[in-house]
């Protein structure tokens, strides 16, 4: 079992990295990883499996989201270390391969978020400015990224406060403008209760939920970020679960909305489809600018994953996990600058391989593995006591959640699996790598003291 730093009452850990985020910066960092990671860009996605209506899968992923953080806010405020899933599962199973697997789905699975995020980028909203080639786009959006967060975890949640009020303003407006519709009787109602042809009502909504769970991830990533929290005992529990629940209303009034104002197919087959709602009502609103407020909200969440697989990298490392290098912490900065750099170069590559919707459901697919661990874990470490107060999850949660998770394993295809698959085997060369190296050092260590021996 692993053993335990100092933790002061408030569950502040000593750390190499520096603690600058206040409860506001992590509330906003999970409503901002939240909103800018699916609503603008998957609407249409969960259109193509439920047609309009939208609102169920996103409250059957809103249900598996808060059994979730149920289990996370126990976890975090217990074990307050930078690794998230990756720790918990060290401290329950006490098994170094385990351990890794976690930790490597998790940043895995912020990399591909960030290059399903990428292609969302250079799609129908930036055609709304500018018509340039998707590709350099891609790449350079990555690359500014990868800037941001070299600059530091501060600037990376400052820069997400301003970007999240401006995707919360894009969300709003999209809210008026349907209300509007609504008003002059121009919605089709209809459509909220019209599900896909076809597939049955409960199946088309659990086929959709994947999509739709997509958009409730900003917890996990929250969880990367402990060391660098303040008072994260306090911080966690009313963070996590007042960003979800926010995120939850604007998500079902913008479902609601988009439905009744745009016709299931046009929103089935956009990449903009939050775009398709002010175009279809009619209302004389610029499509530049709400195509530019959505483009902040995509980047938005871009950033706020790559910071969290960047952390999640960083901590496997401390851990021995991965290769030392990945551990080492600019001087000036104090960030995990190889890190940073590694992620930012593997998610371009990996926004070439597939779309938005494949890279999102890759996304779910790697973060269900890392839910299922987690709410293992918890059960696990219910009877493992520490000397701080921590917030405490029924088991009974957990449990659901566990069921629920290992159930949604059944919607995804057999690319997303390939996917998630060619993640496991690159990271399984790395885990053995760090693990020949850490064995070549104890190696060398044995020889020099062989050596002082015999002097």
């Amino acid at each position: 079992m692993a053993t335990d730093t100092q933790i002061s009452e408030s569950g502040e850990t000593a750390t190499r990295l520096k603690r600058s985020i206040t409860p506001l910066l992590l509330f906003f960092f999970i409503v901002g990883d939240t909103l800018g990671a699916g609503i603008y860009t998957l609407v249409g996605s969960m259109a193509k499996d439920v047609g309009g209506a939208i609102w169920l899968p996103l409250i059957f992923a809103l249900v598996l989201a808060l059994l979730t953080a149920g289990t996370y806010a126990e976890l975090i405020t217990k074990y307050p270390h930078a690794g998230g899933a990756a720790r918990y599962a060290e401290r329950a199973f006490d098994k170094p391969y385990v351990t890794f697997l976690i930790g490597f789905l998790m940043l895995s699975s912020g990399i591909t978020t960030s290059a399903a995020l990428a292609n969302a980028f250079a799609g129908d909203y930036l055609k709304a400015l500018v018509d340039w080639p998707s590709v350099p786009v891609t790449l350079v959006f990555i690359a500014l990224l990868v800037a941001v967060n070299l600059r530091g975890v501060r600037e990376s949640l400052m820069t997400n406060v301003g970007a999240t009020v401006i995707e919360m303003t894009g969300l709003i407006i999209i809210i008026v403008v349907a209300a509007m519709v609504f008003g002059r009787g121009d919605a089709d109602t209809g459509r909220l209760t019209t599900f896909a042809e076809g597939v049955t009502p409960l199946q088309g909504a659990f086929a959709a939920t994947t999509i739709a769970f997509f958009s409730f991830l900003g917890f996990e990533a929250a969880a990367n970020m402990a060391e660098e929290v303040k008072e994260p005992t306090k911080a966690y529990p009313r963070a996590l679960f007042g960003a979800i629940l926010t995120a939850a209303v604007i998500y079902l009034l913008i479902a609601l909305g988009a439905a009744a104002v745009v016709p299931t197919n046009e929103l089935a087959a956009s990449e903009g489809p939050l775009l398709e709602v002010i175009t279809f009502s009619g209302i004389n609103f610029p499509s530049w600018l709400f195509g530019a407020i959505a483009l902040v909200a995509i980047g938005n969440g871009a950033l706020l994953f790559m910071v969290m697989a960047s952390r999640a990298t960083y901590g496997l490392a401390e851990c021995g996990l991965l290769p030392s290098v990945f551990g080492k912490v600019a001087s000036t900065r104090r960030t995990p600058w190889v890190a940073i750099l590694v992620i930012g170069a593997v998610t371009m590559v990996m926004s070439f391989v597939g779309d938005v919707g494949t890279l999102a459901d890759t996304t779910v697919l790697l973060l269900v593995i890392v839910f299922i661990s987690a709410n293992i874990s918890v059960l696990v470490l219910k009877k493992d006591t520490v000397e701080h107060t921590y917030f405490r999850t029924p088991a009974v949660v957990s449990v659901v959640a566990l069921v629920a998770s290992i159930a949604l394993l059944t919607q995804f295809d057999a690319q997303t699996w390939l996917i998630s698959g060619a993640y496991v085997v690159v990271g399984t060369v790395l885990f053995l790598i760090a693990r020949a190296a850490r064995k070549r050092e104890g190696n060398l260590e044995e020889a020099h003291l062989g050596d002082d021996t015999e002097i």
